[in-house]
């Protein structure tokens, strides 16, 4: 994907207001990222260290998995992304 600065993301996404993620549903989220990721390895599209670091944290920090595609589609300015999420897209940072 690209290189995130993951403290920076780190701590845009403590600053937002959303229900955490229980122990319970993070080892959950944990394990469908780890089929995912085997699937992506399968399909020879293999995530680089920061994309891994990035998907990471988001666990540690208990963000829900559809919060988690919003927060990348903001950072990656895309055209989809909900422009209220207070993240920094990638290019203003």
């Amino acid at each position: 994907m690209s290189d995130f600065d993951i403290e920076t993301i780190r701590r845009e996404v403590r600053a937002m207001d959303f229900v955490r993620g229980t122990p319970t549903e993070i080892a959950m989220w944990h394990e469908d990222m780890a089929d995912s990721r085997a699937n992506l390895v399968i399909e020879d599209m293999i995530p680089t260290p920061n994309d891994d670091a990035f998907f990471a944290m988001m666990l540690d920090e208990g963000v829900p998995p559809p919060l988690v595609s919003q927060i990348l589609l903001r950072l990656l300015d895309h055209p989809d992304a909900d422009r209220s999420l207070p993240v920094t897209p990638m290019g203003a940072h």
